[in-house]
């Protein structure tokens, strides 16, 4: 297949990190304790949108045996300085290593119980 010379190459647009966070269920050899009812994971997405980056994290979720049901966005490390959050140098190292890596970090896992 050859590219057409007439027509431009389309510039690759930028990867933002985008904070997510992800509620999952349960199933089978999910790897979440015997009695926990579910969870939830913190996770540092890139993406050239927040739609992307919630589709490639619950892809990942998926293949790695978790059943993700609802996803809550936090926006962009600059969209959430905008906001007044205060984003600790530890967090600020995932979410470079997600960048870098052009990755889903999940850095927290809080089981739930009931």
């Amino acid at each position: 297949m050859t590219s057409d010379p007439e027509k431009p190459a389309r510039p690759k647009r930028p990867q933002s990190i985008f904070t997510l966070l992800v509620e999952v269920g349960r199933q089978d050899d999910d790897g979440l304790p015997k009695d926990a009812t579910g969870a939830a994971l913190m996770c540092y997405a890139t993406g050239v949108d927040e739609a992307e980056a919630v589709r490639e994290t619950v892809a990942i979720l998926k293949q790695a045996g978790l059943a993700p049901l609802e996803v809550q966005g936090y926006g962009t490390l600059e969209e959430r300085l905008a906001e007044g959050d205060e984003i600790p140098p530890d967090e600020r190292a995932l979410m470079q290593r997600a960048a870098d890596e052009n990755s889903v970090i999940v850095a927290q896992m809080t089981p739930f119980f009931d």
